[in-house]
């Protein structure tokens, strides 16, 4: 395909998905448009994982630990200042973001399996935290926001629907022009050899560090959003259990992809709930069944899956011109 029709088919695929996103809500009950509203925050969530996981190679099973920094910043700044809960999710993003550059300096020095525990102790050690200062996060008990009064109209799920998708929009936009970009190709450098990466000149710790920031503060706005959702604020709200499914999300989506994230999203808020709909006495089962499927299907995601899928139907359906007879030269003639 040349560049023209690359150009053509991305505006069609980008003016469809626009549609779509504005469509969809009017089409779906109020509770599907509330799961839609969680599809979002998680998509905000994992475009920050994957930046980490999947550009820096650096993995993480503690990027709940930013969600509830951005959704406690966002709590916090509301019940004592009195303002507008919208306004606090870039607050949110910088600080779950500053958060988690400071912690890329002691994560320099592990690696692989290590790392990964590191950043699990972060996801336990911030919901324990939490209930540690009563007095400014509420302890156990956590604490409760008013619902935002929806403008322009809307029902409040869809003015959180319009609220979230339009910050995931933004987010994915950005993180599209940074990982595409110079930003984006010295990470890749960086996961691929570190080494070589600093014979050119790279810096390669200072990168990592900022890996962490991003990736906290995509976490951060995505808890912000879900503290707005939810309207309520607990440690119990981020177990470290969903620092799990959002790494199995992003491995699912695709590592390393720009557009993976969003299907991971997808598969952290819908298949868990499909699982329990087939077996309300083991949906963990179901789930863990279907996670070894997908894996095994697609071990490399599912948008690697779609890739490989659209190669091969292409070349199956490419009409190749097939030489005539009067092409095909004789034995004679041959000789």
């Amino acid at each position: 395909m040349s560049s023209r029709g690359r150009t053509i088919l991305r505006v069609a695929t980008l003016g469809a998905g626009a549609a779509v996103l504005i469509l969809l809500p009017f089409a779906v009950s109020g509770y599907r448009c509330f799961q839609l509203v969680y599809v979002g925050i998680y998509f905000i969530a994992l475009i920050g994982l994957n930046a980490l996981t999947g550009h820096s190679g650096q993995i993480s099973l503690g990027h709940g630990a930013w969600l509830a920094i951005g959704a406690y910043t966002t709590a916090i700044v509301v019940e004592h200042t009195g303002v507008h809960a919208v306004w606090t999710i870039p607050l949110a993003g910088l600080v779950a973001g500053l958060a988690g550059y400071l912690f890329g300096y002691p994560a320099l020095r592990l690696e692989g399996v290590y790392l990964a525990l590191a950043t699990f102790a972060v996801a336990i050690a911030v919901p324990s935290l939490a209930k540690r200062f009563p007095g400014l996060t509420g302890g156990g008990t956590g604490i409760s926001l008013d619902q935002p009064k929806a403008p322009f109209g809307l029902s409040p799920t869809h003015w959180l629907y319009t609220l979230t998708w339009s910050v995931g929009v933004g987010t994915f936009a950005a993180s599209w022009f940074l990982l595409r970009g110079r930003f984006g190709r010295t990470l890749r450098a960086v996961r691929d050899s570190e080494i070589a990466a600093g014979s050119i000149g790279i810096d390669a710790a200072a990168f990592k560090r900022l890996a962490f920031g991003i990736s906290a503060v995509y976490g951060g706005g995505a808890g912000a959003l879900m503290a707005i959702a939810v309207a309520y604020v607990n440690p119990d709200t981020f177990p470290a259990t969903l620092s799990i499914l959002l790494l199995t999300g992003a491995v699912v989506g695709g590592l390393g992809s720009i557009v993976g994230p969003l299907l991971g999203a997808v598969f952290v808020e819908f298949v868990p709930l499909w699982a329990q709909d087939v077996s309300t006495s083991a949906p963990t089962v179901v789930y863990g069944l279907i996670l070894i499927l997908v894996m095994f299907v697609a071990p490399a995601g599912v948008i690697d899956l779609a890739r490989r899928t659209g190669t091969f139907l292409a070349d199956r359906l490419t009409l190749r011109p097939e030489r005539s007879s009067e092409q095909v030269p004789s034995l004679k003639e041959a000789s």
